[in-house]
């Protein structure tokens, strides 16, 4: 039988899927159910220095090949994010699924002080949500898209938690996204996570108005996926040591695949709860497991970047007819 393990800083999961960072809130039952039904982490939502009630309705749209939200990083505060944490700690732990605990900041020297405030939870990990596109007029330009700031918050959250490995989500939208990754890595950063969901508007026709009430949203689901691939592929070519949770537009089990042969160590899954309900995150790992079985593959570790491997087909020179199918 095929293994779905994955090694990642340090921990062994018993699967490569993560549920990615504000699908299922910051509940004990719904991230403990996460983890029953085959994730290998859980990620709660992104919490920030004081609550948030985000954005109005509507702040959720399936635009026809993806979802486009808005949500606006609601969220009760880092003091009040402590105590769901906590509470949720010992379901996971007796799951032996690891938290990650997510964050966000106007500043470098607040995101250093919500990180120390919820290191009190003693989650086993601490992501640092920079490239949130959703609150640009409220934060201005996100963090992930520059590299001096992307570094400098990155710095921070290490002074504030020597003894919690970080992960770093980044944001598609930049011009080089190994000059970011670089950049916190080089801050601090232990992981990458790639990517945030991708700017964009949808407008109805009839109205001529932006359906959002925040106009603007965050691109997610299977349009996402090619994006967060080749993102996903050249932050494992620049640095093929960094451990890296591919997400964006992972709906099936063959998506997952995609993302571990683009030189990812776990899978984040977040809108395929849209798409396939609640049983989704325990279909996809069924069909991930099938897929291996199938093809005779006998662990992750045999498919990991194998997309970075030289192709085994001959490649017709440029402007010689194609073979005819037979």
């Amino acid at each position: 039988m095929s293994s779905l393990t994955a090694d990642f800083l340090g921990r062994r999961l018993n699967s490569p899927l993560v549920l990615a960072s504000g699908i299922w809130g910051t509940t004990v039952s719904l991230l403990a159910r996460a983890g029953r039904a085959g994730c290998g982490a859980v990620t709660a939502k992104s919490c920030g220095p004081d609550p948030r009630p985000g954005h109005v309705n509507p702040t959720c749209v399936d635009w026809g090949n993806g979802l486009i939200n808005a949500i606006g990083l609601a969220n009760p505060g880092a003091q009040e994010e402590v105590s769901l944490l906590a509470a949720a700690q010992p379901a996971l732990h007796a799951l032996d699924v690891p938290l990650i605990a997510s964050i966000f900041a106007g500043t470098a020297q607040e995101f250093g002080e919500v990180a120390a405030i919820v290191a009190q939870a003693q989650p086993d990990f601490i992501e640092i949500n920079i490239s949130c596109p959703n609150v640009h007029s409220e934060f201005g330009e996100p963090f992930a898209a520059n590299a001096v700031a992307a570094a400098e918050v990155t710095q921070a959250v290490r002074r504030a938690v020597p003894a919690i490995p970080i992960i770093v989500k980044l944001a598609p939208n930049v011009p080089d996204i190994t000059r970011i990754g670089r950049a916190v890595v080089a801050a601090g950063a232990d992981a990458l996570c790639a990517v945030n969901t991708m700017p964009g508007m949808v407008i109805d026709a009839e109205s001529g108005q932006p359906i959002l009430a925040n106009r603007s949203g965050g691109l997610s689901g299977p349009a996402l996926k090619p994006i967060a691939l080749k993102c996903v592929y050249d932050l494992h070519r620049a640095f093929p040591d960094v451990p890296i949770i591919g997400t964006g537009g992972v709906v099936t089990g063959t998506d997952a695949v995609e993302m571990i042969m683009a030189g990812a160590t776990l899978v984040g899954v977040g809108s395929a709860v849209y798409y396939r309900g609640p049983d989704a995150i325990t279909a996809i790992r069924a069909e991930l497991a099938a897929w291996l079985e199938g093809h005779t593959v006998a662990d992750l570790a045999a498919i990991r970047g194998c997309a970075h491997r030289e192709p085994i087909y001959t490649a017709v020179p440029t402007g010689a007819p194609i073979p005819a199918a037979h």
